[in-house]
């Protein structure tokens, strides 16, 4: 895939980019690994300092990089400000909370004793260079929530990011230098797939962070695997969206639409799957079918759109393959399911739902990854938290349910990283992020997240020492 910007409203290519030569990417990791010896010295006031420097540059440049983002994926302009918004908030919320979340670990005076040492306690360091290979769908917060807790920790990073997104990629080292930053703290690779395991195998680089498909998770973590290597993986989602009849139902469709077109449907944790109890159904189906057919499709610079186009010409052909492969196989459209009408360029796909889809249906079993939606009819509880743990994956999911034992249960039964009654999944600063099954393993942000690139050093000091 070449290194440029297309615009998926359009089709036009706005401009490429020459891939780096070996001896550019030479420099860059020399760079790192000369920057991490002097930037782990710092203290969390100075690396503070430098991130809120780099939110404040981020909110003045809101406007500038939303348009460059709505350019490069095509996301609807208003989306691409909140993400941009959302990335400094989550600066500052690092800058202001890191020093806490990596502060020593005491044990008790009991356990220490036992252990035979005068004093010990847990240390957590920086683990070095940090590669990241980001994916397009949110080109921002993505980078961010990686680069802002690993830069707190003592950590510099080197970004591969998605090679749809350069113009991207490269204001992002930017805003990092502007914000001051060392030379050499975060910088981007433009670079090819192909290069990520030399990259990754060269023993200045650390470890490795990816959100991205299964597939690529695969390769980096048998690489990373081979070296030993720390790798944190987020991958894939077909999250469920369970309705039981205690829900509050003209919300729960209406959040229904959002959670499934958010992103242009193009987000690992949107809802993807529908699991509606038998006796509220047919009016969860109506209102959301009401609702997906009323979303404005069109120009995402226009702010009356909803949802704009998808990414890429194969990620709209691949979309329609599953959907096509559904209503062969005896799905029935309620609304959507083609290309707009009158549109001759540019990737949009209409808001879609599909009803009575069966397990041997691949939209089943694959992430629909656009703005798809399938509807299951469910009898109770069991059959509900059965279909919704029949995927491979297990990134997050939403319960609309009011009756707290039905709660207990879906919180204790159901396969996910995370679990949202009554609301949207949507990542947090403060709340840990990421799946299990083939969603990936390893969490970001929270402590756990900044905690995941640090080394775990345990202190122990003798009858005979002096604890520093």
């Amino acid at each position: 895939m070449p290194i440029a910007t297309v615009n998926p409203a359009t089709g036009e290519t706005l401009q490429t980019f020459d891939a780096m030569t070996s001896a550019e990417i030479e420099q860059r990791l020399a760079a790192a690994e000369a920057a991490f010896r002097d930037y782990r010295e710092t203290g969390f006031a100075e690396r503070a300092r430098l991130l809120d420097r780099a939110a404040e540059l981020l909110d003045d440049d809101l406007d500038h990089i939303a348009r460059t983002v709505t350019t490069e994926m095509g996301k609807p302009l208003a989306a691409a400000r909140a993400e941009a918004a959302k990335c400094a908030k989550a600066m500052r919320w690092y800058a202001e909370n890191a020093e806490e979340l990596l502060a020593d670990e005491l044990p008790s005076e009991a356990d220490v004793k036992d252990s035979g040492a005068s004093a010990a306690r847990v240390v957590y360091r920086p683990l070095g260079v940090v590669l990241a290979v980001m994916p397009w769908n949110f080109p921002l917060w993505q980078v961010v929530r990686f680069a802002a807790p690993a830069l707190m920790a003592g950590n510099v990073g080197l970004l591969k990011h998605a090679s749809n997104v350069p113009r991207t990629a490269l204001y992002l080292e930017e805003l990092f230098d502007r914000a001051g930053f060392p030379h050499g703290c975060f910088q981007t690779l433009l670079i090819g797939s192909s290069e990520v395991e030399a990259v990754l195998r060269d023993p200045r680089v650390a470890a490795a962070t990816l959100t991205g498909s299964e597939p690529a998770g695969r390769a980096v973590a048998r690489t990373a695997g081979d070296e030993v290597k720390k790798t944190v993986l987020e991958l894939g989602g077909s999250d469920p969206f369970l309705v039981m009849p205690s829900a509050d139902l003209p919300r729960a469709a209406a959040v229904a639409v959002t959670a499934r077109t958010q992103n242009n449907g193009q987000s690992c944790i949107a809802a993807k799957r529908f699991i509606v109890h038998g006796d509220v159904y047919d009016e969860f189906a109506a209102r959301f079918t009401e609702g997906m057919a009323a979303l404005t499709v069109g120009d995402p610079m226009a702010e009356s759109t909803d949802v704009g186009p998808l990414s890429t010409e194969r990620g709209r052909a691949d979309l329609e393959e599953l959907v096509d492969d559904a209503v062969r196989a005896g799905a029935r459209t309620l609304c959507g399911g083609r290309r707009p009408q009158g549109r001759s360029a540019g990737w949009f796909y209409e808001p879609t739902v599909l009803a009575e889809v069966t397990e041997d249906m691949r939209i089943h079993r694959e992430e629909a990854f656009g703005p798809v939606a399938t509807l299951y009819r469910v009898a109770g509880l069991d059959e509900a938290i059965a279909i919704a743990n029949d995927s491979p994956f297990g990134l997050s999911s939403n319960v609309w349910t009011r009756d707290q034992a039905e709660q207990r249960r879906f919180l204790k039964d159901l396969q996910a990283g995370g679990v949202y009654f009554n609301g949207m999944t949507a990542s947090h600063p403060a709340l840990p992020f990421g799946g299990v099954k083939r969603s990936g393993y390893g969490r970001e942000l929270s402590g756990h997240g900044i905690r995941e690139f640090c080394n775990a050093t345990t202190a122990w000091y003798g009858p005979e020492s002096d604890a520093g």
